[in-house]
């Protein structure tokens, strides 16, 4: 189990602390006895539509020991979770490679070894290089084709027909072999394979068009033996080529843009740091910084990587990482994050976590991994694809039969067209990328404003939560209670109960016991020695010390502590011991010897964004419950400071039963999303349809969860809802403009105007139109990036 370190002088952990106490990449299930599985991504290279993306899940799921895998199209990433006993890196290769694709080669550096910044910067330099390839063959492709095109229709040439013909051949034969070439490999590494994909169809409607081309200029008397002209569609294989690159090029361009929000958080960390060694400064790369050196943080620097404050003091920025505005003071002894803005004083710190072990890296690892997700929405496209482009191929071929048998004179060069036309502008591009490119944008912008998602599947969830149950302390509550007013018994004095508490508190890691402590610190109190502690889950502590010159027990806790132990509490209300001010004071009584001794208020503040939290996702139509298991007198005060209705009010709940709270609210509230930031809420974060979890809080209940708040401000709650409801509605519209495309285009595609109107579509426009609904997901998926992520009140 993975426990949350804090410190009584500095308060609970920084709220970045959970991205580098944990282990990494924990996954569900990895806490039980089955055996680890292991996850890896593979790059994959060929892939160009839905089509392939569901074959190579379909080969990788057939191997043994895979227990899931997901492929990206927009990435061109393959994500796969397998058990490394069984299966392992060579095996999950030859799955795709048996699917028909390859695996980029690991680099001969490993990327272990370089920083984020190298990293993103040979990524960047590989993913230019291939736009310029393919800006470089769209544009020869289309010059060519606009230089055919003048050949053969410039008015008053003085050149036949057939001399025209071999003029355009060469040009085109340059094209068809060059330019084409990506096309014709991809689809016979497909076709090798028993499988089709969109370079199908491209490579089926340009080989038409060239190859009759080639039949009319080198054997011209074939077609004028039949009647007809020797024309040619030189022109429309060219052009078809040329535009789909152009294509291929705006959308590169367009995706590297999805990717904006990683490369963002990258560039936050330093180039260099200040490294002191005895009495000198010198400034290092920062990959040269080891754990343990001394680094001196200037005001206005970024601090370099995760550390801790040796000497000085200052105000550090943090609203890049965790999206608090208001700077944090820094004190001897406070951690600091990587990447974070120094923003007024001078101080010296000692470097802890270094280059992948950041709290900066590890977002942007989340980041990646989320970005390669799929939801389930995409299922639907996936399914479609798997038979989309055999259907073309059928469409194709059913057009080139009718305009043969029923079209009107010359039907051969119509159903030429008519069949050129419908391979080609078919896209299964459009339904591949659909999903992801707006999964990648929206979880990049949701990082930028300190909302972490896993995945695709939350996203998706998200969108349709009816009911959000808040946990109360350190998710509504600051989680740093004090105690603020002990009273004794007759006989006994506050500053006696206080000392035999604090003294057994000094063993308990709760935040209340902590709070007495502090209190007893403060007074020179709560030092005796105790044996025989005992934590009582949920309900108090108990152990033995020295009073009155004789050992006994004492009990801290809860009511029902001191109900199940038969502790009478009628004493403190006989002697008129008054209850405290603040009816969100949550007791802890104090027994000496059996009998009730004192009671000691303790007070979490709420956190003053709480209300507005709560008002918002009611405003929304969302219900808002309370569970906690604090006295029922608490948790409806606190519930009516922040705007709760007491009848959503579950209180009294122990830590193994706030699962099971949840469970109920799910049989009859709908989608359920529980919040909440400690060890005890893990199990709950888990049952929950979403689980959303604190940052401030435990490592176990931020790995249970499915969105992570880097920062404590619970109003993170409505703006991860309205992302998610925002994402899915780019992605409705993405699936509703990729379907619709093709079922209304083909049809055109196929003639289905000619006969009302005389329209029969050019195989050029064809391709243009392939190519704009391709740019067009990604263009819609990009609006996300301008997603103001905050609530809509303030």
């Amino acid at each position: 189990m993975y426990r949350r370190r804090s410190d009584a002088r500095h308060g609970p952990a920084h709220p970045m602390a959970w991205l580098v106490e944990g282990p990494a990449g924990i996954l569900p299930g990895s806490m039980t006895n089955a055996p680890a599985a292991f996850e890896v991504q593979l790059p994959i290279e060929g892939m160009t539509c839905a089509s392939c993306v569901n074959r190579i899940e379909r080969f990788l799921r057939k191997t043994p020991g895979v227990e899931e895998a997901s492929v990206n199209l927009a990435t061109e990433v393959a994500t796969i979770r397998y058990l490394p006993e069984v299966a392992g890196r060579s095996e999950l290769v030859q799955a795709v490679e048996a699917a028909g694709y390859d695996v980029r080669p690991e680099p001969a550096v490993s990327t272990a070894s370089l920083s984020l910044a190298d990293e993103a910067d040979a990524e960047a330099a590989e993913r230019d290089a291939e736009a310029r390839r393919l800006l470089v063959r769209a544009g020869v492709s289309i010059a060519a084709a606009i230089g055919i095109m003048a050949v053969m229709f410039w008015p008053g040439t003085f050149l036949a027909m057939e001399q025209r013909n071999w003029i355009a051949f060469l040009p085109a034969a340059v094209i068809q072999v060059w330019a084409g070439g990506r096309f014709y490999r991809a689809a016979w590494r497909a076709a090798r394979h028993g499988s089709t994909n969109m370079d199908t169809l491209v490579v089926v409607g340009t080989t038409a068009a060239f190859a009759y081309s080639a039949i009319v200029t080198i054997w011209p008397g074939v077609v004028t033996a039949a009647g007809l002209e020797p024309a040619t569609y030189f022109d429309s294989s060219a052009i078809i080529i040329g535009l789909i690159l152009l294509g291929k090029w705006l959308e590169a361009r367009a995706k590297v843009r999805t990717t904006g929000a990683i490369r963002r958080l990258i560039g936050l960390q330093p180039d260099s740091a200040r490294v002191l060694r005895g009495d000198t400064e010198t400034e290092v790369p920062l990959a040269a910084v080891r754990p343990g050196d001394l680094l001196r943080v200037r005001p206005g620097d970024r601090v370099p990587v995760d550390g801790l404050v040796v000497s000085g003091a200052s105000a550090v920025d943090e609203a890049m990482l965790t999206g608090e505005a208001i700077p944090v003071t820094k004190e001897p002894g406070d951690e600091v994050i990587g990447a974070t803005m120094n923003t007024s004083g001078s101080f010296v710190m000692r470097a802890t976590r270094v280059g992948r072990d950041t709290a900066l890296a590890r977002i942007v690892e989340l980041v990646r991994r989320a970005q390669g997700s799929k939801a389930p929405i995409q299922r639907l496209a996936d399914r479609v694809s798997e038979r989309f482009v055999p259907f073309v191929l059928l469409a194709g071929a059913v057009t080139f039969a009718i305009w043969m048998l029923a079209g009107p004179e010359p039907r051969l060069p119509f159903a030429l067209t008519a069949f050129i036309s419908v391979v080609v502008i078919a896209c299964p591009c459009a339904m591949g990328l659909a999903t992801p490119t707006a999964i990648m944008v929206g979880t990049g912008r949701g990082a930028e404003a300190g909302i972490l998602i896993r995945g695709g599947e939350a996203l998706e969830a998200a969108h349709r939560i009816t009911a959000v149950a808040f946990d109360k302390t350190g998710t509504l509550t600051a989680g740093h209670p004090e105690a603020t007013a002990v009273a004794a018994a007759p006989g006994l004095d506050p500053d006696t109960v206080l000392d035999l508490a604090a003294s057994v508190e000094l063993g308990s890691e709760h935040p209340l016991g902590e709070a007495i402590v502090r209190r007893a610190d403060a007074a020179g109190l709560g030092r005796q020695p105790v044996s025989a502690f005992e934590a009582v889950g949920g309900m108090g502590v108990t152990g033995r010390l020295e009073h009155d010159g004789r050992e006994v027990e004492i009990l801290v806790g809860s009511r029902r502590l001191m109900a199940e132990r038969g502790i009478d509490l009628g004493p403190l209300t006989t002697a008129g011991v008054a209850a405290p001010d603040d009816a969100t004071a949550t007791p802890a009584f104090v027994a000496i010897a059996g009998r009730i001794a004192g009671r000691i208020s303790l007070v979490d503040p709420l956190k003053p964004e709480s209300a507005g939290a709560v008002a918002e996702l009611r405003s929304r139509g969302i219900e808002v419950w309370l569970i906690s298991g604090d006295a029922r007198s608490v948790a409806d005060a606190v519930a009516a400071a922040v705007g709760i209705p007491t009848d959503h009010v579950l209180a009294e709940v122990p830590p193994g039963d706030k699962a099971l709270a949840v469970e109920r609210l799910q049989a009859g509230r709908g989608i359920v999303a529980m919040v909440g930031d400690g060890i005890n809420d893990a199990p709950a974060l888990a049952r929950a349809d979403v689980g959303i979890a604190i940052g401030t809080g435990a490592d176990v209940a931020i790995e249970a969860s499915d969105v992570t708040l880097v920062g404590g401000d619970p109003r993170g709650v409505v703006r991860a809802i309205a992302l998610s409801r925002a994402t899915m509605h780019a992605i409705r519209q993405n699936l509703g403009w990729a379907f619709g495309y093709n079922v209304v285009l083909i049809p055109v595609a196929m003639g289905l105007l000619y006969p009302a109107f005389g329209l029969l579509l050019n195989p050029a426009l064809a391709a243009g139109a392939m190519a704009f609904s391709s740019v067009s997901v990604v263009l819609n998926s990009l609006r996300l990036r301008g997603f103001r992520v905050r609530p809509a009140t303030a």
